[in-house]
C-alpha cells in the first residue's frame, strides 16, 4: 500500500492494538499480507533494522521493555550532524551510531564476575538437592538434624564420664553450654524447612484460605506463628506437630541450664591430731635449799592459766580467738573432725543454795571489812560488831554474813557493806570445814575446790541497802575424765563434751592436819595422802596409762586458789566509794585490796558459765603441757568442687529431638508420595516468587473493592489452590463493586510495542 503523507490517512492503515499510540509518519502496514513484512529491510544513512511482523502485529508485553534497553544500551550514538527527519517513518534520525562488539562478548562470563559468593552457594545448594532423589532434596536438613543428634549424643557422653567426679580442669560448662546451643539451634532448619514444605502440600488437594498461606509461612520462622498455626489446625494434621515442635523448643535452654549442677564436697585429704591427757605430771623446777634440801615450786603455768579466770577485767575472756585453738591442734586443711575421744580435765558445776540464808541484824564477830588485820592462819580474835544482813548458820553460835552492811553502834549509820563472799567450804590451812565439806556434791571423791559464792541480787550497793535477797550459789571444781567430740572448721576450733566420769569412790577423807611452830610461832600443817585415779573405760584409745595425778602434783593444784578463796567484796558507806576485792587472807598484816572494773564472781555475770569457763582453761593446760602429754588422730578434708546430674531434666531436650525427627521423616514421606509432583520447595522464596503469581484480576479486586480492610484483610475471604506444574486457582469474591479505572500510561517510557 502506497505511503501517503497526510497522517490521518496512516493512522487508519495501523493495527487497531497501537490506536491508542500514534506513531508519527510511520508507514501503513497491510494486515492480509504478512509475508510481504516479514524480512523487509528499510536502508538509511545511520544503520539497518529489522522490523518482524510479531513486533507490529501485537505490542510488546510490560516485561518486554528491559529487552528495548538492553539494545539500547549496546548502540552507542556518535552525534556528526544535527537531527533530520527519518524518512523511514519510524521517528528515527539520521545520526551515525558505533556499535561496541565487546559489550555482547561472553555474558556469561561478566555475570559470573559481578555474582555474590553467598548467591554462588545457595545456587550451588539448589543445584544439588534438585539433581537427586529424596535423599539428596532433604540433605541440609538430615545433616542438621545429625548434628543436633550428635551433639545430644556428647552431652549424654560427657555427663555420663563427669557424673559424681571431681570438677574437670577442661571448661565443662562453657563445652557443655556450647554443645547445647549448637544442639538447639540445628533443630531450627530441618523444623522450619519442614514446615515451610507442607505450606505447600497444604494448598494441594483442595481450595484453602489464602490466609492460610501467612500463617503456615509464620509458622516456619518463629513461636508465634506455629501457635496460630496449632489454633487454625486444631492439632489434627502433620504440619502441628511440627509447630508443637517448634514451641517446646523454646524451652531447650532452661532444661539444658539445670541438667549440670556443681556441688561442693568434702573429700578426705590427710590426718589431723589434737592433744590429749592421761597421767597429768607437770615438769618442776628443782630449788635446793642449804645445798641438800630440794624444794618443788608450784605449777606455775597451771597457775596462770587458771589466774586468767579469777579477775576478770572489762568483759569476759573469749574462749579462743576465732583464728587458733587453745590448745596445740594440728589441721593441714581448713577442716578437720575427731572421733569421740577421752582426755583428762577438770569438770565444774554449780547448784543453788539461796535458800540457806537468812536475814537478820546480829553482833557478831567481824571478820570481812576491808581494814581488818591479821590472818586466817593463825588464831586470830575478831572483835565483834553490829551486822544485818544474809547469814549462814543464822542460828548457831558462829553465824557468817553473806551479804549485808556494818552499822556504827552509836548513830546506826552504815559504815561499810558487804556485796558478796566466797567462802570454801574446806579451809585446809585452819583445818576447818563446813556443811561436812560439801552440801550437794558429797560424792565425788577428789573435789579440787567447793566453795559457796554469795552475790547482791543485781550486784550494786543499792539492792544490799534494801536488804534483797543475794544469790548464792555452791560451786565445785574436780578432775574428771571428758569424752569429747572435736571439730575443727575455717579456723574455729569447738568442742562438744558427750560425757564426763568422776571418781566417786568412797574412802577416807585424804587430808590430815596439825599444829606445829614455825619460827616461833604457830602454824598449821596440812597434807593430803591420797593419788588420784579415775576409773573410766577408754575409747578410741590405745594407750593403756590411767587417768589421774600424783598427790603432790594433787596438793599443788589445791594451793593455786589459796590467793581467791576465801575473799570478799566490799564497798564503803559513801556512796562514791570504791568497789574493793579483799584477797590473799591468809598472809599477815595489812590487808591486800584490788579494784576490779568487772567482778565475775557477783550479778549480773553468771556464775555457773564463768566456772565453766575456768574448767576449759584448766583442761587446756593439762592437755598442752606436761611430760606425759598424747595425741589422738582425726581426719583431714578438703573441700572439691563435684559434677551432680540430674537427668530428669534431660528427657526434654530428648523428646524434642525425637519428635523432630518423625516429624522430619513424615514430611519427606508425604513428599515423596505425592503423585502430583508438587515438588520439593520448602521454605524457598523464589519459589514463592516463581509459582506464587495472582492473576492480575485477582489483584484489580483486591485493590479496586469498596469494602473497608486491607488487602491482608481482604485475603481472608479469598480461597486459593495450587494445581501441579501449573499456578495457583482462586476462587473467592470480595464484596462491593469495582470502580471503572482508565488506563494509566508511564509517560516516563515508551509506548508499548516498541524495540
Amino acid at each position: 500500500m502506497p505511503y501517503s503523507s497526510d497522517p490521518t490517512a496512516n493512522r487508519l492503515n495501523h493495527p487497531s492494538n497501537l490506536d491508542q499510540y500514534h506513531i508519527p509518519d510511520a508507514p501503513p502496514i497491510d494486515r492480509a499480507s504478512k509475508n510481504h513484512y516479514s524480512n523487509t529491510y528499510t536502508s538509511t544513512p545511520i544503520d539497518a533494522h529489522v522490523i518482524g511482523p510479531d513486533v507490529r502485529a501485537s505490542p510488546r508485553r510490560p516485561h518486554r521493555v528491559g529487552l528495548r534497553n538492553r539494545i539500547r544500551q549496546r548502540i552507542q550514538p556518535r552525534r556528526t550532524s544535527q537531527h533530520i527527519a527519518s524518512p523511514t517513518g519510524l521517528g528515527l534520525n539520521t545520526e551515525t551510531w558505533n556499535i561496541d562488539p565487546h559489550r555482547d562478548k561472553k555474558p556469561e562470563l561478566q555475570r559470573s564476575k559481578n555474582t555474590n559468593f553467598a548467591q554462588w552457594v545457595e545456587k550451588k545448594v539448589w543445584e544439588y538437592n534438585a539433581s537427586g532423589g529424596v535423599v539428596r532434596r532433604w540433605i541440609l536438613e538430615i545433616i542438621s538434624w545429625s548434628i543436633s543428634a550428635l551433639c545430644m549424643t556428647a552431652i549424654v557422653v560427657m555427663l555420663l564420664l563427669t557424673e559424681n567426679q571431681r570438677l574437670p580442669s577442661w571448661p565443662l560448662s562453657q563445652i557443655f553450654n556450647t554443645t547445647s546451643r549448637v544442639a538447639s539451634a540445628a533443630l531450627i532448619l530441618p523444623v522450619s524447612e519442614a514446615l515451610g514444605q507442607l505450606k505447600w502440600n497444604w494448598f494441594r488437594r483442595e481450595s484453602k484460605k489464602m490466609w492460610d498461606f501467612e500463617i503456615f509461612d509464620n509458622a516456619s520462622r518463629g513461636p508465634w506463628g506455629s501457635a496460630l498455626l496449632l489454633v487454625r489446625t486444631k492439632g489434627r494434621t502433620l504440619a502441628s506437630l511440627g509447630a508443637a515442635v517448634t514451641l517446646l523448643a523454646l524451652a531447650l535452654d532452661p532444661f539444658f541450664q539445670q541438667v549440670v549442677e556443681v556441688s561442693q564436697q568434702w573429700t578426705l585429704a590427710g590426718h589431723s591430731h589434737v592433744p590429749v591427757a592421761n597421767y597429768y605430771s607437770p615438769e618442776y623446777t628443782t630449788i635446793l635449799l642449804n645445798g641438800t634440801t630440794k624444794l618443788s615450786t608450784l605449777d606455775n603455768q597451771l597457775k596462770a592459766a587458771a589466774s586468767r579466770y579469777f579477775y576478770q577485767d572489762n568483759q569476759a575472756i573469749p574462749f579462743g580467738n576465732g583464728t587458733r585453738a587453745d590448745i596445740p591442734v594440728s589441721c593441714p586443711t581448713i577442716r578437720c573432725e575427731w572421733e569421740p575421744y577421752q582426755t583428762l580435765g577438770y569438770c565444774s558445776a554449780c547448784a543453788d543454795v539461796s535458800h540457806l540464808l537468812d536475814f537478820g541484824c546480829l553482833t557478831t564477830q567481824n571478820d570481812w571489812t576491808s581494814n581488818t588485820n591479821g590472818s586466817f592462819v593463825h588464831p586470830v580474835i575478831y572483835p565483834n560488831a553490829t551486822m544485818c544482813g544474809y547469814f549462814f548458820n543464822i542460828s548457831s553460835e558462829s553465824p557468817t554474813l553473806m551479804s549485808g552492811y556494818l552499822l556504827d553502834p552509836i548513830t546506826s549509820r552504815v559504815e561499810e557493806y558487804l556485796l558478796g563472799r566466797i567462802m570454801p567450804t574446806l579451809n585446809f590451812h585452819k583445818d576447818t570445814i563446813i556443811f561436812d565439806g560439801s552440801i550437794n556434791f558429797k560424792s565425788l571423791r577428789n573435789p579440787v575446790i567447793d566453795i559457796i559464792v554469795v552475790g547482791a541480787a543485781d550486784g550494786t550497793v543499792h539492792s544490799v541497802r534494801q536488804n534483797m535477797t543475794p544469790i548464792a550459789h555452791e560451786c565445785i571444781l574436780s578432775l574428771c575424765v571428758k569424752t569429747i567430740k572435736s571439730s575443727y572448721n575455717w579456723a574455729s576450733y569447738t568442742e562438744e563434751v558427750i560425757q564426763t566420769s568422776f571418781n566417786n569412790t568412797p574412802g577416807p577423807f585424804p587430808w590430815t592436819s596439825k599444829s606445829v611452830m614455825m619460827e616461833g610461832k604457830n602454824a598449821t600443817y596440812t597434807e593430803y595422802h591420797e593419788d588420784i585415779m579415775i576409773n573410766a573405760p577408754k575409747i578410741n584409745q590405745t594407750s593403756t596409762q590411767p587417768f589421774g595425778m600424783s598427790r603432790a602434783v594433787a596438793y599443788n593444784v589445791l594451793n593455786i586458789f589459796q590467793d581467791i578463796f576465801p575473799s570478799f567484796y566490799t564497798a564503803g558507806g559513801n556512796n562514791q566509794s570504791l568497789l574493793l576485792f579483799r584477797e590473799t587472807t591468809f598472809t599477815t598484816g595489812y590487808p591486800r585490796l584490788r579494784v576490779l572494773k568487772n567482778n565475775p564472781w557477783i550479778s549480773p555475770n553468771n556464775i555457773t558459765h564463768h566456772m565453766e569457763r575456768l574448767a576449759i582453761g584448766m583442761t587446756n593446760h593439762l592437755r598442752s603441757y606436761g611430760a606425759n602429754m598424747n595425741t589422738t588422730e582425726g581426719l583431714a578434708f578438703e573441700r572439691e568442687i563435684f559434677v551432680r546430674v540430674q537427668w530428669a531434666w534431660l528427657s526434654l531436650p530428648l523428646f524434642i529431638l525425637l519428635l523432630s525427627l518423625i516429624f522430619l521423616i513424615a514430611t519427606v514421606y508425604q513428599t515423596a508420595k505425592d503423585k502430583d509432583n508438587i515438588g520439593v520447595w520448602k521454605s524457598s522464596a523464589l519459589a514463592t516468587l516463581v509459582y506464587g503469581g495472582v492473576l492480575e484480576d485477582i489483584k484489580s479486586q483486591m485493590r479496586d473493592s469498596v469494602s473497608i480492610g486491607t488487602p491482608r484483610t481482604k485475603a481472608k475471604k479469598m480461597r486459593a489452590r495450587l494445581l501441579p506444574n501449573k499456578a495457583w486457582r482462586v476462587s473467592g469474591r470480595l464484596s462491593g463493586q469495582l470502580s471503572p479505572r482508565l488506563p494509566q500510561v508511564n509517560a516516563s517510557h515508551p509506548p508499548t510495542g516498541w524495540i
